[in-house]
């Protein structure tokens, strides 16, 4: 805990028994409290792996459902479990969970509700390896957001993030795409909520083992970033309700 703020580590997994372990090896369990694995039903032995290395709460999904749903299921037994601050790590080792202090303690001292790792805030995407095409992708994509949304990130597709309880439980995400949109939604619903975000400069890896979607799939997530740009400008201007940005019943 900080500040008797209960923090819950959750790590949506799929295909992760490679780096499973080391992953959770790193993080700061002096201020961590729980830790949940969601397993987006893996080809391999990734929840066996999350119980041999002693994780408590292992959650698998009957059926892939995705990984914006893999995140709902994640953030849904955090707050049952009585998360005050909640951060979502990939667990294929992408991002060190060694700048967990970093984000939760900007939300346990209040300074911010909402704190992100940035991989474009320092050199740490093209140094960690990220694909040219991607970084080219990543700048194009927050600019363009960013106009859209009159915001200021860094970029709006890292893929990790520490939230208040009070956020997640405002915010609508359940609405949200079961897809990998799903976090651009989610980043888009907390702005428009008003909700001001931290960014931490981060690190990342690049590797065999570490996760990433193909081209095909990029392109629809390039895609996906422009419509809920667009949608978040109509309703700014008063032109559409959507409801991804009412906020929960």
């Amino acid at each position: 805990m900080i500040n008797e703020k209960k923090i819950i580590v959750v790590l949506p997994a799929y295909n992760a028994e490679k780096t499973l372990e080391q992953t959770y090896n790193e993080i700061p369990f002096d201020i961590v409290d729980e830790v949940i694995l969601t397993d987006d039903l893996s080809s391999d032995d990734t929840a066996k792996e999350a119980e041999r290395i002693g994780i408590r709460h292992i959650i698998v999904h009957d059926k892939n459902k995705g990984y914006g749903a893999n995140q709902k299921t994640c953030y849904d037994k955090a707050l049952e479990l009585g998360a005050d601050i909640v951060v979502m790590l990939h667990p294929d080792y992408q991002y060190t969970p060694k700048l967990i202090h970093s984000l939760c303690y900007l939300i346990a001292n209040e300074v911010y509700p909402v704190a992100i790792g940035s991989r474009i805030l320092g050199k740490g995407a093209l140094k960690g390896g990220m694909p040219w095409y991607k970084y080219v992708a990543n700048r194009f994509l927050t600019l363009f957001q960013n106009i859209l949304m009159n915001q200021k990130l860094s970029e709006y597709h890292t893929g990790y993030r520490a939230f208040s309880r009070e956020v997640l439980e405002d915010i609508n995400y359940e609405i949200n795409s079961d897809d990998f949109i799903f976090d651009n939604q989610m980043l888009a619903q907390i702005c428009y909520k008003g909700y001001e975000i931290a960014e931490v400069t981060c690190p990342t890896k690049y590797f065999e083992e570490a996760s990433s979607i193909n081209l095909k799939r990029s392109i629809k997530y390039g895609l996906g970033v422009i419509g809920v740009s667009f949608l978040y400008l109509f309703n700014k201007a008063g032109l559409m309700k959507s409801k991804i940005f009412a906020g929960k019943i």
